[in-house]
């Protein structure tokens, strides 16, 4: 029987990584739910059992019921009839599965019916349903929606919607209009409040709403009037069961079918404020925005490990001159830089998690009690690391989620181009990871002030003084030259002055602060499990030392005049 999680043991070794310690004594407050539900966890030991049992379980469905859909659901499609859709056949039973299985709202207290997973956990369990099917991952791991409305809803929205989702309900976000993609200040979605029915009225127009005819949906809209920018927008509930919310369309996409990417039309439907007004896209969406940024960081290392089995099953089976295609450098020299990716990239985003999950832990502490010094330090901590990783996860992993794809078909020659080979589905699947939830170029813009406020190297400078395995000191030695590389480009570029020039180049330094990051995650990796990870460090830095070097060349070499023959 297949199992997504426990073929994976690179899982099992993020998932026991001594952050996780103090994160459940956090989530758990001193594990008080223990005398209350039967399933919560007596200590940390049974918290991580609770873990791995729940990822065992995920896996299995996965492998066994998931994957097996993925082809006839990217084939069939949901459909739209009436205003609604109405999912693939594959993807019903998918779904039916999860539900059964108790896997929705796994982050959420159990007071509401949750599971109260810390973040890390549920991102696993997010990155093994996309590397089956990356459609349906969409379709299941949008239930993190749900965070935002418990961090910013009322206790009456808490009661009322969490334990929806609990039991298996849906969600989108819908922000992207017409004339409105990355620029959500632009949102134009009109909010008016009814005062004879004490609701808010939405009227107009969302596209490219990912699972668009979900049950539930927060929705930015314009709720104050002759506003054009963010500051007269607000977030709103919408719930299915009201109406006035039509699916117009279903989009005809390059990938992902399993997952109905809508255009709704908004006609006087009833909705509720969440949170306070005028801080929909000032506060709101961009906390809805970075846990979205996660998940696609997830949705891409499972698409990377798809394309490395994918190519890594078909160059054992292919002979060709009378062996395995495997044998010969050039195929398992792209196998090897796969996997050192697919390594690489997962370190990054395990602990972009962690941070994630010690920083949201005490904001939530906060909410029931005043932090001390020592939790609110630790709360910064960590807040400023996750804002700063958060970029790099999802911009470095949705690249090598379509390199890996790339490289996958390139091993299946010309198999790979025909549409019985499933590399070809993660192929047309990994596209939009570097597109949704904000490109590769908007998460430069998200990371740059770290690169030039000097975050970045300070992070990489305490890295250097964790000690590695005699075998890896000679990788850290290299590795700390190259952050020496990232100083000295930062150094120039911000001397020059020139904020344009600092923008054309600030895509080359983002790439070399993340490269050196990863170097330094797999370097750890390798010196805690050489026999993971020890082949994927030597690897990786070679790539990453090129990458630096590359940029490094460039950067010193360019001239602000020579910006005008770019434009």
């Amino acid at each position: 029987m297949a199992n997504f999680y426990t073929e994976i043991p690179e899982l099992k070794y993020h998932l026991n990584n001594p952050m996780m310690e103090r994160i459940c004594e956090l989530k758990e407050r001193g594990y008080q739910d223990k005398d209350k539900y039967d399933y919560a966890p007596q200590d940390y030991a049974d918290a991580m059992d609770s873990f791995d049992k729940v990822l065992e379980i995920t896996g299995e469905i996965t492998g066994e019921i998931i994957a097996p859909n993925a082809e006839g659901v990217d084939e069939e499609g949901p459909h739209c009839a009436n205003g609604r859709v109405e999912y693939a056949s594959g993807t019903k039973q998918n779904l039916d599965a999860m539900v059964k299985a108790g896997l929705n709202g796994m982050t959420m207290p159990r007071r509401f019916g949750g599971l109260n997973f810390p973040i890390t956990p549920y991102t696993m369990c997010a990155e093994i349903v996309a590397a089956a099917d990356a459609g349906f991952g969409n379709i299941w791991s949008l239930q993190d929606c749900i965070e935002t409305l418990y961090e910013f809803g009322n206790e009456d929205q808490h009661s009322r919607f969490i334990p929806r989702i609990c039991q298996g309900e849906t969600m989108s976000m819908d922000l992207t209009e017409p004339d409105a993609g990355s620029d959500l200040q632009s949102v134009m979605l009109k909010a008016t409040f009814d005062e004879a029915n004490n609701c808010w009225r939405l009227n107009g127009v969302k596209r490219f709403i990912t699972n668009g005819d979900a049950n539930l949906h927060l929705v930015l809209a314009r709720s104050e009037e002759g506003t054009k920018d963010g500051r007269g927008l607000s977030m709103f509930i919408y719930d299915k069961n009201e109406g006035g919310v039509d699916v117009r369309r279903i989009e005809n996409k390059l990938g992902i079918h399993g997952s109905p990417t809508c255009e709704l039309v908004y006609k006087n439907a009833k909705a509720e404020l969440c949170g306070d007004r005028k801080l929909g896209l000032i506060k709101y969406v961009m906390a809805l925005m970075n846990g979205a940024r996660l998940g696609i960081a997830a949705q891409s290392v499972g698409l990377s490990q798809a394309a490395y089995n994918e190519g890594l099953a078909y160059a054992k089976d292919r002979k060709q001159f009378g062996k395995a295609i495997i044998e010969f450098p050039a195929v398992y020299d792209m196998l090897a830089i796969m996997k050192a990716k697919l390594d690489a990239g997962r370190s990054l985003l395990y602990q972009t998690s962690r941070y994630v999950d010690i920083y949201k832990a005490l904001d939530d502490i906060s909410r029931e009690r005043k932090l001390t010094p020592e939790e609110r330090q630790e709360q910064k901590k960590y807040s400023k690391l996750a804002d700063a990783f958060t970029p790099l996860a999802k911009g470095m992993n949705s690249e090598y989620a379509n390199q890996n794809a790339y490289d996958s078909i390139q091993i299946h020659g010309g198999s790979g181009f025909m549409l019985e080979y499933a590399c070809q589905r993660i192929y047309r699947d990994a596209r939009i990871t570097s597109i949704y939830e904000g490109t590769t170029q908007l998460q430069t813009v998200a990371a740059i002030r770290y690169v030039t406020n000097g975050s970045y190297v300070a992070t990489l400078r305490d890295y250097e003084m964790i000690p590695c395995s005699a075998e890896m000191q000679p990788l850290m030695e290299r590795v700390k030259e190259m952050a020496n590389k990232l100083d000295a480009c930062t150094n120039a570029v911000k001397e020059a002055q020139n904020q344009e020039l600092l923008d054309f180049l600030s895509r080359r330094l983002y790439e070399m602060a993340a490269v050196c990051i990863m170097s330094h995650l797999i370097i750890q990796d390798a010196t805690r499990a050489p026999e993971l990870f020890a082949k994927s460090a030597l690897v990786y830095v070679n790539y990453a030392e090129a990458e630096v070097e590359k940029h490094f060349n460039f950067i010193r070499k360019f001239k602000a005049e020579e910006l005008e023959s770019y434009r």
